[in-house]
């Protein structure tokens, strides 16, 4: 592949400013009141994305512990191998208690005696929701007269509304994004394969700075939402579904567009204006105070009101709505049925419903909406038609 097919970009990274001390310690102050609230001594997070929220460490997650413990009073503590506690105090903010094991040494024994340590032995503790089994089980056979309990109270109570700053970085990204899609979209060609366009979507976003991708999907398979194994090439009369994304400072972006590759069809223009107005109507009912799931319930109702459906059949929408996004592509809150957490300034989410028709093609539209006082806002302007992917 040529490397110059994106010699006009540059990279769309300066002014980014990244998440202040301050923020993280802020954070970490009303992770502290919610677990009072939510009856909670301390939280456990491994390595990972809340690992990162609160503390600023970026952590990989391994068949070895490296994890802090956020006590509702006191000090924070951190567990990793011995032979990884240089690398892990280079990557510290605040917090200098590190407990270290050796390769033939429990970490299980390292958080009971943190827990000991801070006087919550016989605690309540929170185990972030996505902590995997095996530490859940070593920390409950090391410190078996301690409670474990899901920490979402405070995990979720705290990631799901956004600051200031992370709808910047978000909207960065965003920026980034709409970016590589306008730089890759002309060089799609009959016979192209999907791999090709996912490496040209790559080079396109890192000539911009940032580290993401484009995903693609010709003719039937656009109908599956993520798409089909089968490798297919491009040829005229396709629908093409793509869904892309990076991130900046961690925070995502994601964007789904469809177009057809020639002359749309009757029925390839109709489904796609039917899912532009669902969409559109996801976006009017996010407004705060409201239900997450009446997010849902406005688009799923223009799908199911055209004969489609209804609920998650096929031809139809069969996914929720929406979801979370953040330091993970996908987290709470969700666009679902049943989801009544009531919408708050700073919440993001997607607002991508789709219409599949299996064995034919399938449409959808994706664009990240952020809450504000005065009502939803978009990351990035929907789709104005069939033709034109971008404003």
């Amino acid at each position: 592949m040529s490397s110059n097919r994106f010699e006009n970009l540059r990279p769309m990274t300066e002014g980014i400013v990244p998440i202040g001390l301050a923020e993280r310690e802020g954070r970490i102050e009303k992770a502290r009141r919610l677990m009072v609230e939510a009856g909670l001594d301390a939280v456990y997070l491994e390595g990972g994305s809340s690992l990162l929220y609160f503390t600023g460490v970026a952590w990989g997650r391994s068949e070895r512990m490296t994890a802090a413990v956020v006590p509702a009073r006191g000090l924070l503590a951190y567990v990793c191998p011995a032979f990884e506690e240089a690398r892990l105090r280079e990557k510290l903010l605040f917090g200098d208690d590190v407990r270290v094991w050796q390769e033939d040494e429990s970490p299980y024994a390292c958080v009971a005696a943190i827990l000991r340590d801070r006087g919550i032995a016989t605690g309540r503790i929170g185990i972030e929701e996505t902590v995997r089994f095996f530490l859940f089980d070593g920390i409950a056979r090391a410190a078996p007269q301690a409670a474990l309990a899901g920490a979402e109270a405070v995990t979720v109570g705290c990631r799901a509304v956004k600051s200031p700053a992370e709808i910047a970085l978000m909207q960065r990204a965003t920026d980034i994004t709409v970016a590589a899609y306008r730089a890759a979209l002309p060089l799609l060609h009959e016979g192209m394969s999907q791999n090709e366009f996912r490496a040209l979507a790559a080079e396109a976003h890192q000539a911009l700075g940032a580290r993401g991708g484009i995903d693609v999907q010709f003719g039937k398979s656009t109908a599956f939402p993520h798409g089909s194994r089968e490798l297919t090439y491009l040829a005229a009369g396709d629908v093409v579904l793509m869904d892309g994304g990076c991130t900046v400072e961690g925070y995502h972006s994601d964007i789904s567009r469809t177009i057809v590759f020639g002359e749309p069809t009757g029925l390839q223009r109709d489904v796609w204006a039917l899912e532009k107005a669902a969409q559109a109507a996801a976006f009017a009912a996010a407004q705060v105070g409201a239900p997450c799931e009446a997010v849902d319930a406005a688009a799923r109702k223009v799908i199911t009101d055209a004969g489609f459906g209804p609920d998650y059949a096929t031809p139809g929408l069969p996914h929720r709505t929406g979801h979370g996004i953040g330091l993970d592509v996908h987290e709470p809150q969700h666009i679902v049925r049943g989801n009544t957490t009531p919408l708050q300034p700073g919440m993001c989410f997607s607002d991508e419903p789709m219409i599949a028709i299996y064995g034919e093609f399938g449409i959808r539209l994706e664009d990240c909406i952020h809450v504000t006082g005065d009502g939803p806002r978009f990351f990035s302007q929907p789709s104005p038609s069939i033709e034109q992917p971008f404003a």
